[in-house]
């Protein structure tokens, strides 16, 4: 007696269901992908090819391709190749198309030709969140990762120059000449004969070839230092070499910057970047954020690389209240001296108090890149008896910026509300660590900052699809998108 269970013979006829909708369950997820790109106005939008042409053979209609598309990248299939075979043998894939099977380079320019208008339907999306009431709480987590470049048949890493790499591989080259130059002459004075005929030619070979690579470099070097950042990348020029958190790492790579809804973890904006640092990015990402939850006001929470005072103040005056903890910047407090924060501002007379019990009073004003500096002082520091805990000059001189009370003031809210930076870590990790797990190996398939955005407008657009089904179900999510 057979104790497996056993499958059907392959020859034998088979009765399959009538309607291809019959293998398509009420709650998959590939119909809300339908309703959703048939709700959208894709012309309106800025797809082509919405109207067909009068003439000439028919093409595929834009919302055939964008569904199999999302399709894609709800399922981890981001390749076009792998997206026309799966549309040859899927029959999720069939039900969403019609059964159409475009070839790959029909898919592939569609994704290359359409990036502005894709990434119009990623923001769509978060408007529809937002019609849901899905960011009621108004509150969001802003943070940057870095997404590798794509990677080509040499890596990108050998191929992304800077000036420290520059000089370097240039040194390593001239090395290398020095040293074949002197096996040449330690065969030169070895007896003549055939080995030692074919080794000097080799070695005028070898040389040879550095001698062209190092031209290649310098070729490359004057390309290099007359881009703004002194960068090249020959295989993605818009990819650029950043640091990572480990020590001495780094990869060539896009800065890509979120805003996450703290409630439901939704990416309500992102900004793909060739900038390595985000010191720069904070109002621009939380403007973004702002305008697509739509209020007069943001609650915002970074980290403490987003500190830099110009952009604090201009979320403030935006309306956006931000929380980050102050970076320190200043060495005096671990060579056991008094650091800032030891004086006491007392706002009513402008003045500082050490903590030696001194008023240290304003003398003058002075801008430096861009930031209007007061400056106070005491002249009595050379009496002191602990001036040694607190300056080697002759006297200590604290700085304060004209703003400087909206930095006291995000201080103070972060000093009340410590929780925040582990809500911080707990909302934004999440998005980014699925994301990248779909990526497979966490590097782009496009070139260049556009195609790039484009590709992560659709991963962003996957994620928060996948969110909101497990927050609302599918069949609440489709009969919201058909009410809205």
């Amino acid at each position: 007696m057979k104790r497996f269970i056993e499958g059907i013979d392959r020859s034998q006829t088979t009765l399959f269901p009538d309607r291809l909708d019959d293998y398509i369950a009420e709650d998959n997820p590939v119909r809300v992908v339908d309703v959703f790109v048939d709700a959208l106005d894709l012309g309106g939008l800025g797809f082509g090819r919405v109207e067909p042409e009068v003439t000439g053979r028919p093409g595929y209609h834009p919302s055939v391709l964008l569904k199999l598309y999302i399709y894609g990248y709800l399922n981890r299939v981001q390749s076009s190749r792998r997206l026309e075979r799966e549309a040859g043998r899927n029959v999720e894939v069939m039900w969403l198309t019609g059964r159409l099977a475009p070839d790959h380079k029909t898919i592939a320019d569609f994704r290359k030709d359409n990036g502005k208008a894709i990434r119009k339907v990623c923001a769509r999306f978060v408007a529809l969140c937002r019609q849901l009431d899905l960011f009621a709480d108004a509150s969001v987590a802003i943070d940057g990762s870095k997404f590798k470049a794509v990677n080509a048949a040499v890596s990108a890493w050998d191929r992304n120059f800077t000036r420290a790499k520059m000089k370097r591989r240039q040194e390593q080259i001239e090395e290398s000449v020095d040293r074949y130059l002197h096996q040449l002459d330690s065969a030169d004075r070895q007896e003549p004969s055939l080995a030692r005929s074919m080794k000097t030619e080799r070695l005028h070979e070898k040389i040879a070839t550095l001698k062209e690579e190092m031209q290649r470099l310098e070729v490359l070097e004057a390309r290099m230092l007359a881009t703004p950042d002194q960068q090249i990348s020959l295989t993605d020029p818009d990819a650029r070499s950043m640091a990572t958190s480990g020590r001495g790492s780094g990869m060539v790579a896009y800065n890509v910057q979120t805003a996450v809804d703290i409630k439901h973890h939704l990416i309500v904006a992102h900004e793909v970047t060739n900038v390595g640092t985000d010191r720069s990015q904070l109002f621009a990402i939380a403007q973004k954020a702002k305008a697509a939850v739509g209020t007069d006001s943001l609650d915002v929470v970074a980290d403490r690389g987003y500190f830099k005072s110009k952009e604090i103040l201009a979320c403030e005056q935006a309306g956006i209240t931000v929380t980050l903890p102050k970076p320190v910047t200043s060495g005096v407090r671990a060579k056991g001296r008094y650091g800032k924060q030891d004086f006491r501002y007392v706002a009513e007379d402008d003045v500082y108090i050490c903590p030696a019990g001194e008023r240290l009073i304003y003398h003058y004003t002075n801008v430096e890149k861009g930031l209007t500096l007061r400056r106070y002082w005491t002249n009595v520091c050379q009496s002191c008896s602990i001036q040694h805990l607190c300056t080697t000059n002759k006297n200590r001189r604290i700085t304060r910026w004209e703003h400087e009370q909206l930095l006291e003031t995000v201080q103070r809210r972060l000093d009340e509300h410590p929780e925040k930076m582990r809500q911080r870590r707990e909302t934004v990790e999440h998005p980014y660590g699925t994301i990248k797990s779909w990526m497979g190996y966490t590097h782009f398939q496009m070139k260049t900052l556009k195609r790039v955005a484009t590709e992560m407008a659709l991963h962003v657009l996957a994620y928060n699809i996948k969110r909101v089904i497990n927050i609302m179900g599918i069949g609440a999510l489709i009969a919201a998108m058909k009410a809205a």
